[in-house]
């Protein structure tokens, strides 16, 4: 009776999400989001837009705005390196690459090892949606709509 009840509930919820660091922090966003990871190419900037919006690049035909990561939360800006990588992203209607000092893994996270952000002291973090931990480690999760400025999802 008890292994029936076990069964009946099932395996834990767990979501996939693609790493990267950022200087020496992991951060992730749900894989979903993800349509695909480019090398650093040409970028247009464009005139009068946030500090963290690089510009846009053309990619295979289509002009998407290209956002510095490392900048948006409030970090120093550094050099590219040939590590550094464009993940494409899809929010909704809109297409936006992030850049990232490096594309680290693809992680599967138990929703048990996810811990809502501190309530307090968050300053620049307000786009983290939760804390994925496990034994030795802790990766912060993005919140992409905030992240790109979007209105905030309602909850259900």
């Amino acid at each position: 009776m008890i292994q029936a009840e076990a069964t009946k509930a099932g395996p834990p919820e767990a979501h996939s999400f693609l790493t990267f660091y950022i200087g020496q922090e992991t951060y992730g966003v749900q894989i979903e989001a993800v349509r695909e990871i480019i090398g650093v190419q040409p970028i247009t900037p464009l005139p009068d837009v946030a500090g963290h919006i690089v510009g846009v690049i053309n990619l295979r035909g289509r002009v998407i705005p290209v956002m510095c990561v490392r900048t948006r939360i409030g970090l120093e800006k550094v050099p590219t390196t040939s590590r550094t990588c464009i993940v494409v992203v899809m929010v909704g209607e809109d297409t936006v690459g992030l850049m990232v000092d490096t594309v680290s893994e693809v992680l599967e996270i138990p929703d048990s090892k996810v811990d809502s952000p501190p309530r307090v002291g968050l300053g620049s973090r307000h786009f983290l949606k939760g804390l994925g931990h496990d034994e030795d480690s802790v990766r912060l999760l993005i919140d992409l709509p905030v992240l790109l400025g979007q209105p905030a999802a309602k909850a259900a």
